[in-house]
């Protein structure tokens, strides 16, 4: 079994926060970047809108770069000769606009030890308001969960990978939190990535004056905020993981799995688009429904 790496949802505060780079040791082994709250990014999904985008390469051989905007900042993409896929789309994708893409980071290190974060797309499609709206909530969602497992880990001492996998982390989820404290060497500051997650929410419902509060510590935690259409959107969810559940096995037809392509063309017919089939299947994979016997192909468990 080969698992593809699961694309992280972060706000951009949080990765451009970031410093730390696991490099691959052998050829063909991924590349990791390390948040300061332990997202340890291979693959990434962001969503935003697209101020700005320019070829600086040529109409034969182009090289994008460009600009997506979320409510904390900015993500910088490349897309390259590499990447045929996101380099035609980008091309017929007008600026400014809301899009959604999935690639995998980079880091650069100037001569004055500044680093900089990118990201490579592998895919980017135009999307809507409320697809870009789903996207800040589950990423709020899953920054707030950071904050909260570092500040736990925190509480715990000299905890081990072993004591916080005990604890109920992933595996993944504790080897990032326990790397990121040690290399980052401090507690990050809770106070930065509240106000990302207080300025989503407000965005989000403006009708309500949202404010979490910024303590040094965390240790009086802001209430839980149930947001509303919560409810509607894990119905929808569930309705398109069966709907690529039932392609999966309709399209395994020699027991090698669906291909990635063929799925891709089934699901874009259901209305489903490349973005939310990534989303779908990361969902899958992470409830161990579903897993990659290969890069090209998906099968279900």
């Amino acid at each position: 079994m080969n698992p593809r790496e699961t694309a992280w949802r972060v706000f951009a505060t949080e990765l451009n926060s970031s410093t730390l780079e696991i490099k691959a040791t052998e050829e063909k082994t991924p590349s990791y970047i390390v948040t300061p709250l332990g997202a340890k990014i291979n693959r990434i999904l962001i969503a935003g809108v697209l101020t700005e985008k320019e070829n600086v390469g040529s109409e034969e051989e182009p090289m994008w770069r460009g600009r997506i905007q979320d409510v904390s900042g900015s993500f910088f993409i490349n897309i390259g000769k590499f990447q045929q896929e996101a380099s035609s789309a980008i091309a017929d994708i007008d600026a400014p606009s809301f899009v959604a893409a999935v690639g995998r980071v980079r880091s650069y290190t100037t001569d004055d030890g500044r680093v900089f974060v990118t990201v490579r797309p592998e895919h980017i499609v135009k999307i809507d308001e409320k697809v870009r709206n789903e996207w800040i909530l589950e990423t709020a969602k899953s920054t707030w969960k950071r904050l909260k497992d570092t500040k736990k880990v925190l509480s715990m001492g000299d905890a081990t990978e072993k004591d916080l996998i005990d604890a109920g982390m992933s595996p993944v989820e504790a080897f990032g939190i326990t790397y990121a404290l040690d290399n980052y060497g401090q507690m990050p500051d809770s106070a930065l990535y509240l106000k990302t997650i207080q300025a989503a929410l407000r965005m989000l419902l403006p009708e309500r004056d949202i404010d979490l509060g910024f303590p040094e510590d965390m240790s009086d935690d802001p209430d839980e905020i149930e947001l509303p259409g919560d409810s509607a959107n894990q119905n929808n969810a569930a309705q398109l993981e069966d709907i690529i559940l039932n392609l999966l096995e309709e399209l395994d037809t020699d027991g090698k799995g669906a291909p990635r392509e063929e799925l891709e063309r089934r699901a874009e017919a259901e209305g489903i688009s490349s973005i939310e089939l990534e989303e779908v299947s990361n969902s899958l994979m992470d409830k161990g429904l579903v897993y990659e016997p290969n890069l090209r192909y998906l099968k279900r468990i």
